[in-house]
């Protein structure tokens, strides 16, 4: 196989050939998040590229053009950009197609690399290593270079009409602020060579790079809405097993690390998808104590397994979001609320669909307190209130609280919630802008 380079970041706005958008207002990338408007409404608020002059206004329709108005993650004056269209992430210079081939180390075999950390010959006790495992990681990292983008500071994108769309992109919010994404439809990353870890549980994992949307290492004041995530037309279990373990390809869709602070995530439909949305990264990272303030309202969760959010540290307001699980689907669901170590979850009038067991919604990631009121869990032939915390503590040996030490003050209006699908789902996505 060829190996090939190519660098996504070597054209400067100084040589950009887009030609500005002059909006005319209001535009909606000139809008911001309103006031209470959950965490990112927090002090200054989230104003994005609101602020923007003509010449930092730009319409995109390829991945060029979006990595040019970028300019490459490191230029944070006011912008706002418009996505036109469709735009692929697996793309040469040339907006050419490419895949596997074209990042494939010419040292890197797969069928090589099955024979070789095969649990019957390498075991579970160890971390892959070798030749192999080092052009694996090679390979990923060409792709990396493709994928990855970095998004600077005072920055909106936004998509024009009901079709803007990502596919296979990796947006990477790091140590910025002020950022806001509207109205795109995004298609996860997916990993052509994932990697094989005989450690992960207690039969291993093959474990992927790339979420969707990363916001990570003191990121702040960041609002995501009306957007659609999923994995699209490639679903992990299309992708077959090895080793008796799902071969996936997709990492996170939604992943709030590293001491990031003060996000809005708003009438988004999140579906088909495994690990869908981690706030904060590590049991470890103490560090964390006093971020990681998120809020999740409104949004659709469909056919999801896991991650809905899961949570280590942060206070976390998840109020009238729509879940709707189908266990005849590519991804059945595990448990929606994961409550991790010293998480403080204030979750309010949400709506469970999918005649699941409520003792399952909740699961305990050594975490000791949720606060849980007004949700409503659909069976078979009836949706009633249900406190899921006494049901998580009936099912369970350990047994949560509901003294989480804080009550959440920004918020605009929580809806009752049996009017919470109908308006969730007639609300929440990419298309959906009113």
């Amino acid at each position: 196989m060829k190996k090939l380079v190519s660098s996504l970041f070597a054209v400067s706005l100084m040589a950009m050939s887009l030609s500005p958008v002059f909006a005319s207002s209001p535009k909606i990338g000139e809008e911001v998040l309103a006031p209470n408007d959950g965490w990112a409404a927090y002090g200054v608020g989230t104003t994005g590229g609101a602020n923007s002059d003509d010449q930092h206004i730009f319409t995109v329709t390829n991945k060029k053009e979006l990595l040019e108005a970028l300019g490459g993650g490191k230029d944070h004056t006011p912008k706002i950009i418009y996505v036109n269209g469709s735009i692929d992430f697996n793309v040469d210079e040339n907006n050419n197609p490419i895949g596997p081939d074209y990042y494939a180390d010419e040292e890197y075999d797969f069928q090589a690399y099955l024979d070789a950390y095969h649990p019957e010959a390498w075991g579970y006790e160890n971390e892959v290593s070798g030749p192999l495992e080092d052009a694996r990681s090679r390979a990923q990292q060409k792709q990396k270079q493709q994928v990855v983008v970095n998004i600077g500071s005072n920055t909106s994108i936004i998509g024009l009409g009901d079709d803007a769309k990502i596919l296979g992109g990796s947006f990477i919010m790091s140590n910025v602020e002020n950022i806001i994404i509207r109205n795109i439809e995004f298609e996860a990353p997916r990993d052509f060579f994932p990697q094989w870890d005989p450690t992960d549980g207690e039969y291993g994992e093959w474990n992927s790079e790339y979420d969707n949307v990363t916001i990570t290492n003191g990121t702040h004041h960041v609002w995501i809405d009306h957007n659609t995530f999923s994995d699209g037309q490639y679903h992990d279990k299309d992708s077959g097993k090895f080793f008796g373990r799902t071969y996936q390809q997709h990492d996170g869709l939604l992943d709030v690390t590293n001491g990031a602070n003060y996000v809005t995530i708003s009438y988004n439909v999140l579906k088909d998808h495994d690990k869908v949305s981690l706030i904060g990264s590590s049991d470890s990272r103490t560090s964390d104590r006093g971020k990681l303030k998120v809020t999740l309202h409104h949004n659709y969760y469909k056919n999801l397994t896991q991650r809905l959010p899961r949570v280590r540290y942060g206070e976390v307001h998840v109020y009238n979001n729509y879940y709707e699980f189908n266990n005849s689907s590519d991804y059945p669901f595990d448990y929606a609320l994961g409550v991790g170590v010293e998480s403080k979850i204030y979750a309010e009038n949400n709506y469970f669909a999918g005649n699941i067991d409520p003792g399952k919604i909740i699961k305990d990631w050594k975490g000791t307190s949720i606060y849980e009121s007004g949700s409503f869990v659909e069976g078979k032939s009836s949706a009633n209130q249900v406190d899921l915390v006494q049901a998580f503590n009936h099912s369970h040996t350990v047994q949560l609280n509901e003294n989480v030490g804080w009550k959440p003050s920004l918020f605009t209006n929580i809806h009752p919630t049996q009017s919470v699908p109908a308006l969730v789902k007639a609300k929440a996505g990419s298309g959906k802008l009113e």
